[in-house]
């Protein structure tokens, strides 16, 4: 029950984001349906499926949100801004009772039972008029009708942690019934499987309830059970009806005109029918088969639908990808191995190893790709919230959602867009009076988007509000000792310096902003996740902040290279392509590091001055390795490229995890370590020693 519950948990915190989209897209569009029905769908799952592993809480506080969304699905409450706002808070409530289920501490009933009362506040509103109708006398508003239901849950509804019984017993609640037990489908008991599900259940009930409220009751396990609905009832007296030949026609289990003479002959329907002479034995066999196509159709469809997806653990993937990573190395030693060998069969199994390696490599690395509409839709709620705390008018829009990422990296993305979408609505967006003394549209507009880019996923967050001041972040910059006051900066330059600790161009210190924290958790944040950051704005126009992340951070294509005695890994992304450099091209540039590619100086960095790596003599032709580092080309200086690497990245550990321009390390074939460059953090430090070098020189 322990694991049921578990899973329990994993899909209500699934009901309660899918709950917080629908209710922000029935904030926009209050009188659709469909939005409602599926605001009622997530709150009665909750409710259903906590009554029936022990979280009474959450079903009992449910049940009143419940209650006043199937009012509204009547049509006879109406959506209001405060409505939606209440049912956000009572979803932060349900999250805090199911963290509360852990070891995390209990949840603060007087806040539920504020919730509970407000809410009843609208059912007070409905239910008053509907008690006063039966007291008029018009008892025949809501006749009651006998139905029949039959329910045939799937065979794997109880891997899915569902009890058909607290259904039947909610059934019970809603009139007289009747519930029948079919066992048939129990096989022999060396062929049962304890773990699926053979009963079936016919069900006669009479109630007063519509269809859909009687449907509502399997609403969480439709979809893997078959569920019909049919009035057999209306009380027009119809004796026929209380027969039984009656109502097994009517259930389709005979036909019309043969019970009798089947009963008496104990025979088979289809002999039966080619005695009397009705039809003939080709017939028969061809409803058979016809019996037996449709069968196996339904077979493989449910089949199909319990494999559409599989809930595996987190760690489990994690371990997952750990072995493959494992194997790649392992398939590299095997290849490295059998280079010089020339053994021709050993050399093609080699192959083949390479290719399944490969090919399930591809296949680990896709199954830990989720969607980072996942992170998106977490962020409607923040700027609703934080708008209306501000006074603002904003709309919010997303592209790309379907956009995939490693799941280690879109955890660690949600806090850096957190920061500047809260910096967006607070710095960025004007209130809606000064936006319109400034020719602008009162409401301001925070656009979220994300694309691929080759390895890369690039995520930009954009705004229309007031832009960056260049000359007010340089005059705090110079006063903060940050910049000299004749330093001569770029546009794109002054951007970045507010990713600086402690730098912040807000006057006054708010709740929401201000005191210099965030923006440089930000840059720490997205280089961890080996990526980029570019700033791109306009004074009075708007600001766009652009990430660039690999998409994955566990097994990656890299470029190796040698410098002495050393191998380096470069990732594959970043390359553009590889130079060669001679000791004349060095003459020509006056030994200025630059070179001449196409009509285009690139610059460089010699790795082995950068790392002072002096093993070995410097090669008469060395190699420059031209990579991207954001939205400029830069090139790195080896002495060899090897070639293409299957890079499987190791964290160096907490001793060398600040050795600046290194991201991490991979094991090669031989044995030996290659360590993974940061093109990023290169370039950086590059700039800081040619600074330091004129400084000093100064």
């Amino acid at each position: 029950m322990e694991d049921q519950k578990k899973v329990y948990i994993e899909e209500a915190y699934e009901l309660l984001a899918d709950l917080e989209d629908a209710l922000l897209a029935l904030e926009q569009s209050p009188d659709d349906p469909e939005i409602v029905g599926r605001v009622f769908r997530d709150m009665h799952t909750i409710k259903g499926s906590g009554a029936m592993f022990g979280f009474d809480d959450i079903a009992q506080f449910t049940h009143h949100i419940e209650t006043v969304y199937d009012l509204i699905r009547q049509g006879a409450v109406r959506v209001d801004e405060e409505l939606i706002s209440l049912t956000l808070d009572a979803g932060d409530q349900i999250r805090t009772m199911l963290d509360a289920s852990g070891d995390n501490p209990g949840t603060d009933a007087l806040r539920s039972d504020g919730l509970i009362r407000a809410f009843q506040r609208y059912l007070g509103e409905v239910n008053q008029p509907v008690r006063e109708e039966p007291q008029a006398g018009d008892l025949n508003e809501m006749p009651e009708r006998t139905w029949r239901i039959r329910f045939r849950p799937g065979r794997n509804l109880f891997e899915n942690g569902t009890n058909p019984i607290p259904l039947l017993r909610e059934l019970r609640g809603l009139g007289k019934a009747r519930i029948i037990c079919n066992l048939e489908d129990l096989p022999d008991l060396r062929e049962i499987d304890p773990e699926a599900c053979y009963a079936r259940w016919d069900i006669v009930l009479t109630t007063s309830c519509g269809e859909q409220e009687i449907r509502d009751v399997f609403i969480f396990v439709e979809d893997v059970s078959e569920i019909s609905l049919k009035v057999i009832d209306e009380g027009a007296g119809d004796d026929a009806a209380t027969r039984l030949g009656e109502i097994l026609i009517d259930r389709g289990d005979i036909e019309r005109g043969e019970v009798q003479e089947a009963l008496k002959r104990q025979k088979r329907i289809g002999e039966l029918m080619v005695e009397t002479g009705r039809i003939c034995t080709p017939d028969v066999a061809s409803a058979l088969a016809e019996q037996e196509q449709v069968r196996e159709q339904r077979r493989l469809r449910g089949q199909s639908q319990e494999s559409a997806s599989v809930r595996v653990a987190s760690d489990k993937l994690d371990t997952l990808v750990d072995v493959v990573g494992e194997l790649v190395v392992v398939q590299a030693r095997l290849s490295q191995a059998l280079e010089n060998r020339g053994d021709a069969e050993l050399t093609a199994i080699a192959e083949e190893v390479e290719r399944l390696t490969s090919e399930l490599r591809d296949n680990a690395m896709d199954i830990r790709m989720l969607p980072i509409g996942t992170t998106f839709a977490r962020f409607k709620r923040l700027v609703r919230d934080l708008s209306a705390e501000l006074g603002k008018k904003i709309e919010f829009t997303t592209e790309g959602s379907e956009t995939e990422l490693d799941k280690t990296v879109i955890e660690k993305l949600g806090d850096p867009l957190v920061h500047l979408i809260r910096n967006s609505i607070d710095h960025g967006i004007e209130l809606p009076g000064k936006r319109v003394e400034q020719g602008k549209n009162e409401q301001g507009k925070i656009h979220l988007s994300a694309r691929h880019t080759g390895a890369y996923v690039t995520i930009s967050v954009s705004d229309d509000g007031r832009g960056l001041d260049t000359g007010q972040i340089r005059t705090l910059a110079v006063s903060r000792g940050l910049i000299s006051p004749d330093a001569v900066l770029s546009e794109e330059e002054l951007h970045k310096l507010i990713f600086t600790p402690g730098f912040s161009t807000a006057r006054v210190v708010t709740n929401v902003s201000g005191r210099g924290v965030g923006m440089d958790v930000v840059m720490k944040n997205i280089e961890s996740l080996g990526g980029s950051i570019t700033v791109d704005s306009i004074k009075g126009r708007g600001t766009t902040v652009t990430f660039r992340l690999p998409l994955t951070l566990a097994i990656i294509d890299g470029l190796l290279v040698k410098i002495g005695g050393d191998h380096f890994v470069i990732p594959l992304g970043c390359v553009v392509e590889c130079e060669e450099l001679t000791h004349e091209d060095i003459r020509k540039n006056h030994g200025r590091h630059i070179v001449h590619v196409r009509d285009e100086i690139i610059p460089y960095i010699p790795l082995r001055e950068l790392y002072s790596i002096d093993s070995t003599p410097t090669p008469d032709i060395q190699q420059i390795v031209i990579t991207e580092a954001g939205e400029k080309r830069i090139g790195l200086v080896v002495d060899r490229v090897i070639g293409g690497h299957q890079t499987v990245i190791k964290n160096l550990g907490k001793i060398l995890k600040d050795v600046q321009g290194i991201s991490g390390a991979t094991i090669l074939g031989d044995g030996n370590v290659a360590l993974i460059l940061d093109i990023g953090k290169i370039v950086r430090l590059a700039q800081d020693e040619e600074e330091h070098r004129i400084t000093s020189a100064a």
